[in-house]
């Protein structure tokens, strides 16, 4: 098939972008949009010109690194889908397909369509870990029985694969999915419950100073969410949020 890409350009974070037009032909319906934007990098790179660039790494819908706005969602039209799991088998010959970054203030542009997502990895660092032993002398599993609802809720929520969809389809730029995800996958567990007041505290506060907007239930960051963590983790962030207000210590 052959497509017309509207595709962002942007030198840094300090230089103002804009959308290049760009073609490409003969793209196979089989192959993946990332190995569609590495066919069109290749006659780029054949013209001398610079590649587009953008951030991958496991092309295995599991490192979440594929942040792309398509065509106006994260990563492109297909639910439960990365974008280097979404093939070109969605689109038809002839379209115009619009290639965006995410887009958020805690997520800056770095070039073209790769943004800096450490805010992320900071809410991680202010919280989401437990500092109970987990090697060496440790119990066995079994010692402290876990119910099934609870470790399968703390399962699903721990397949978050911190790519910031959500971010990106939130109209206020919100991490609450993400944040309430690395929450509810410790506070469901023994382990996660010798810290869990300080641990959502701290997260949530990271969230507040990063820059991310607040949660106005809109829902659109679960729709988009390539994994589909579910908004009942929100609702679970609200309530350790609220206890752990009501009951720290002054």
């Amino acid at each position: 098939m052959d497509l017309k890409l509207k595709i962002w350009r942007q030198a840094n974070t300090n230089s103002k972008g804009s959308l290049k037009d760009y073609q490409v032909k003969n793209v196979s319906a089989d192959s993946s949009f990332l190995e569609m934007m590495d066919q069109l990098n290749e006659e780029l790179i054949d013209k001398g010109d610079d590649p587009v660039a953008f951030d991958h790494d496991c092309r295995e819908g599991i490192c979440g690194m594929c942040s792309m706005h398509i065509n106006g969602e994260p990563h492109g039209p297909e639910s439960g889908t990365t974008t280097c799991q979404l093939h070109m088998r969605k689109f038809k010959d002839g379209d115009t397909i619009y290639v965006e970054p995410f887009r958020a203030k805690a997520f800056p542009v770095l070039k073209d369509l790769a943004v800096d997502r450490a805010a992320l990895d900071r809410v991680i660092q202010a919280g989401g870990f437990v500092s109970v032993n987990t090697s060496g002398n440790t119990l066995d599993a079994n010692a402290i029985p876990v119910p099934k609802a609870d470790a399968d809720a703390a399962f699903n929520a721990a397949t978050c694969i911190g790519c910031g969809g959500c971010v990106a389809a939130c109209p206020n730029a919100s991490a609450m999915l993400f944040v309430s995800a690395k929450v509810s996958q410790l506070s469901l567990l023994p382990q996660g419950k010798v810290e869990a007041k300080e641990r959502v505290t701290n997260m949530v506060n990271q969230m507040d100073l990063e820059g991310f907007g607040n949660c106005s239930n809109v829902g659109a960051c679960a729709e988009e969410c390539p994994v589909g963590i579910s908004l009942e983790n929100i609702a679970r962030l609200n309530r350790e949020y609220l206890s752990a207000s009501l009951t720290s210590s002054k």
